[in-house]
């Protein structure tokens, strides 16, 4: 391992230089306008991972291409296989008028570097890969064999990727999936990230009238679909926090002792974290910490809420339809096609017969969890350790990524979550940035892993 991390410390400036190149590519996934800049990336992508040793094809895909890079493997000897998940494709970088520098023009300030994409998740995953080359380049050998899968449509829902990993499966199929794409509580806090929250996204439209009506002349005689759906609202939250929705809690698995002790180790005051969000106090579900709810605790979240007139002035009517779009997060045990039609069950007793309610699902994903305890799970404590130095901390993520759930279905693999990015790192928006000690730092933990893993 000496020459190793020696490699990878004598070569920092150019791999920052490395990430500053991928940075500079606007491959924003959401955007048509930016398909050929997203091909682009993938091909630096390619011509990148072939200069550092690695056996390298682009795969094209009904959307964006997929980038399969692997480490040399040995003819007739079978060794442990692991496969690392990162994305290429990065969020809008708009308003533009909110970034102190160009989105992607890379700046450095301090010890971080800004850019659309640094933290989520080009910064990230080209850890893993700079890990790899200072294995192949320094001639040392690798206790496992690696598959790199990068991808250019985890923005926009990894449209292209379940099918990519139905057609390749048998050269997928691995021991374990690792990605560098959540984030760590601290600087000096690593930490292994074990379970996600599901999701389950619904729009919901209360039609009134056939039209707009004058509020002097018809008001009072009819329902308001505004009023009726706040009234709907206001009926699925106690005051305690609790979600009303009939058996919204049955299945879900209680905390335990360790995994509440691990989430009182991270760092802050509920105080602090308030003043960090910008809120007077905070709310959530009573007899749980902010770290528990916001981490290990279901929800149901109003996202954006219309009706009526929003322009200047005022405009006297009773408006002919409300609506709401909405998410509820989902925790490990919740099944979301028992909560959906038991939501879709109280909402129709809720609705009155005044009005007509229209219910619209969206997008969805289950929650994911691998057992903390499991020999992967310490293997990756493990490597966090000597990485870092630091006793490695134990962590729920808040958000959702449905591909974890594809990687379990498809390759029967569980996933390793070991971020990189920090709270204020500003992913998804402006002045995004990735700090670049933790950029050497996810280098060494990555090499550390590969001679952890396979020990078991």
């Amino acid at each position: 391992m000496q020459k190793v991390t020696e490699y990878l410390r004598s070569n920092q400036a150019r791999f920052i230089e490395d990430l500053c190149d991928y940075v500079r590519f606007p491959s924003v996934s959401a955007q048509p306008e930016h398909r050929k800049d997203l091909k682009a990336c993938a091909e630096w992508l390619v011509k990148h991972c072939k200069g550092i040793g690695l056996e390298t094809r682009l795969c094209t895909t009904e959307g964006n291409p997929i980038v399969v890079a692997k480490t040399p493997r040995k003819k007739g000897v079978r060794r442990p296989h692991y496969m690392v998940y990162g994305h290429y494709d990065v969020q809008p970088p708009e308003p533009f008028d909110l970034w102190k520098t160009p989105p992607f023009e890379p700046t450095i300030r301090g010890s971080s570097m800004f850019g659309r994409g640094a933290s989520d998740n080009k910064g990230q995953n080209l850890a893993h890969l700079t890990a790899a080359e200072a294995y192949i380049k320094t001639g040392t050998e690798l206790p496992c064999d690696l598959t790199f899968v990068i991808e250019g449509e985890e923005e926009v829902g990894s449209k292209s990727l379940a099918a990519f990993l139905v057609k390749n499966q048998a050269e997928l199929t691995c021991d374990a999936v690792v990605i560098s794409d959540t984030g760590i509580p601290a600087k000096q806090l690593p930490a292994l990230t074990y379970a996600l929250r599901g999701i389950a996204a619904f729009e919901i439209i209360i039609h009134g009238p056939s039209r707009d009506l004058h509020s002097g002349i018809f008001g009072g005689s009819v329902d308001n679909p505004a009023m009726a759906l706040a009234q709907i609202l206001a009926k699925l939250r106690d005051k305690n926090g609790r979600i009303t929705i009939p058996g919204f809690y049955d299945d879900v698995a209680p905390l335990s002792t360790y995994e509440r002790k691990q989430m009182a180790r991270l760092p802050g005051s509920e105080k602090e974290f308030a003043r960090f969000l910008g809120v007077p106090k905070l709310f959530g579900e009573k007899g749980f910490t902010a770290n528990e709810q916001r981490m290990a605790r279901p929800t149901f979240e109003i996202n954006g809420l219309t009706s009526g007139y929003q322009g200047e002035g005022s405009k006297t009517i009773v408006p002919s339809w409300a609506r709401v779009k909405i998410t509820m997060r989902l925790v490990p045990n919740q099944n979301p096609g028992k909560i959906i039609k038991s939501f879709r069950s109280y909402l129709t007793k809720l609705c009155p017969p005044t009005v007509r309610m229209e219910i619209k699902s969206g997008h969805g994903a289950e929650p994911y969890i691998v057992s903390p305890t499991s020999s992967e799970a310490q293997a990756a404590l493990r490597a966090l350790k000597s990485a870092f130095g630091k006793e490695p901390v134990l962590m729920r993520e808040g958000g959702s990524i449905p591909i974890v759930n594809q990687f379990k279905k498809y390759l029967r693999a569980d996933t390793l979550l070991l971020g990189l990015a920090l709270p204020d790192d500003n992913a998804h928006s402006p002045n995004e940035k990735f700090d670049l000690e933790l950029f050497e730092k996810g280098q060494l933990m990555s090499a550390h892993l590969w001679q952890e893993l396979p020990k078991k």
